[in-house]
Formats: structure tokens, sequence, C-alpha cells
């Protein structure tokens, strides 16, 4: 009789969490005093009208934070937030209404203006006003820096595109007002460097196709060494070249409607045709060498040399205007 075949021990999963060996035992979150900083902050919001239910370290990292009952009318987005969507604040204001009860703390963090800043709660802080609240919870963190974690922080609504690089461009905008800190240094906060131009051109154009250019800009923007007002000048003229480019492609979608191609692929076809970069194999070629390429193919776009059966073989995403 042929001997069992051994069985292989399972692979171990990529995605299995780690040992449990980081952060504090369950035991050890209020066990210590909290700093100066932490005491001073719920001075404050006693002070502000709110009362602190809570103090303690996170699990994880042992930082300390507050969970506090807020004055709603003390409590305001980061004013780089994206826009408020009302459809998503009344369907928010109807959950919590059915369910009568605010189960999802806002962060907040205390502001120089006496208020506190809310990076995540925007929505849930409106479909509390829209509710008529007078008070919302809130997990008070005592790093002010804390307010320019948007992107990581927004869990609430998925943003899209044209949401995330508003968001960002007017965080660049803010913190070049304050600091002069080299662009490269707020990586981790502004998460993709591409998503500062693009922001900027969505300041100037609400309907800027974005979506369309963003995979050029994934290879040719990258983050800068100058410090963030010199950086910000630099966007500036690169959203400029954007928004140009933007016109061209849309005069050359234009023609081709006019010449009886109607899909809803006019737009990437386009950028497909004029992006040069599709052939280079440069991982990030120069930007300004870049897009002058991709301008000056655009300017040279003919669309009497374009056929029909050129546009229904390209396929792909249509441009979406986000």
């Amino acid at each position: 009789m042929a001997a069992a075949k051994k069985k292989r021990a399972p692979k171990k999963s990529k995605k299995a969490g780690a040992s449990k060996s980081r952060g504090l035992e369950a035991t050890k979150l209020a066990s210590t005093s909290p700093p100066a900083a932490v005491t001073s902050l719920a001075e404050r919001i006693d002070h502000d009208g709110g009362t602190v239910l809570a103090t303690y370290r996170d699990p994880l990292g042992g930082r300390w934070q507050l969970l506090a009952s807020l004055p709603i009318d003390i409590v305001e987005p980061t004013p780089y937030q994206r826009d408020l969507s009302e459809t998503h604040v009344a369907k928010l204001a109807d959950a919590i209404d059915k369910l009568d009860r605010f189960l999802d703390p806002v962060v907040a963090v205390p502001a120089d203006d006496g208020k506190y800043w809310t990076p995540n709660g925007h929505h849930r802080l409106g479909a509390m006003r829209q509710l008529g609240a007078k008070t919302i919870v809130a997990l008070v963190v005592p790093e002010p820096e804390v307010a320019h974690r948007i992107l990581a922080l927004n869990t609430e609504k998925a943003h899209n595109l044209r949401e995330r690089s508003l968001e960002v461009a007017r965080l660049a905008q803010a913190l070049a007002a304050a600091d002069d800190a080299s662009e490269k240094s707020y990586a981790d906060v502004f998460e993709e460097s591409s998503l500062i131009t693009l922001g900027l051109c969505y300041m100037q154009n609400g309907r800027f196709s974005g979506g369309a250019y963003h995979p050029i800009l994934k290879r040719i923007d990258l983050f800068l060494s100058a410090k963030l007002p010199a950086a910000l000048v630099i966007r500036e003229a690169r959203a400029a070249k954007l928004l140009e480019l933007n016109e061209h492609v849309n005069e050359a979608v234009k023609g081709l409607k006019a010449k009886g191609l109607e899909s809803p692929y006019l737009k990437a076809f386009v950028v497909a045709r004029i992006n040069h970069l599709r052939f280079v194999k440069e991982k990030h070629p120069d930007f300004d060498d870049s897009l002058e390429k991709i301008l000056g193919a655009a300017r040279r776009f003919n669309v009497a040399n374009v056929k029909a059966d050129q546009v229904a073989r390209s396929g792909g995403a249509p441009s979406s205007e986000e």
C-alpha cells in the first residue's frame, strides 16, 4: 500500500493580521495621568461649554485624546475640505433619526479661532445640524496637525477625483500661507503630488475633466523640493498649462462631433492620440518637456485625419466630468 501523501501546511495569507504585540493592553489606556497639554485642552473644552466624557490613550499608538461633548455651534469643518453633499447629509440625517442615536463621533482639533475643526465629520456635522441637535460628540485630539490628514481620515463618503484634488489643493494653499517647509516634506499629507495640480485646475474650472489627464500627471508631476509657497507658484503655472491643454482637447472633441462622430470615448481618444508618453520607457519624464510635447500635439490635432472605425476601436472608459 502506497504511503499516504504528506499534507502540505496551509500557506499563510498575506492579509493575515499581525501577532497581537502592538499597542497597549486594555487596562493601560487610562492608567496614568495625562500630560499638561491634554489637561489644558480639557480645561478649554469645559470653558467652551463642553464636557470631557473620557480622557485616555489611543490603543495603538498610545497618544492621548479626549472623548467630549461639544456645543455644535463651535464645531466647523476644516476650511479646505470638499464641498458638502446635500444628498449624503439627508441620507445620514435620516439614518441617525431612525436609530435615534449618534454613534459615530467626529474627530476634532482645537483651532486658533476658538472653534474646533473636524477633518472627517463634515457630513455627520451637517446631518446633526439638520436634525436640530444642540451637541455633538467628538474625539478631540490635541495635535492640530491632525486636521491636515483629511484624505486619510475621511471614510464617511468615498472621494471622487475632483473632491480629493480640491481638498489637497486647498490644504496646500493653507499650508503655504503658514509654513515654508518643502512640499516634499508633506508628501504623506498630500498623498499624491498630481492632486495639487488637478485641484488648482478644478478651482478655475469646475467642469474640468481631471480623469482624462490624471494618468499623465501621475507619471510626470512629482513632489517638489521647493518650499511650499514657491512650489505653489510652480503648480499654478502647471495648472495653467493643463487648462490650456484641456481647451485644445475640447476643441478637438467638438470637431469630431461636428464631423458626425458620436462616442462617450471621444475625449479619451483624443488624449490617447496626443499622449506620446505611451511610447516612453522612462518612469518619470520631465514635466515641462512632456507637457509641451503633448500641448504641441493637441494644437496640431487634425480631425480630418480621424476615421470612425479608429474611434470605435479605441474603447476604454469615457472621460468623466467628475
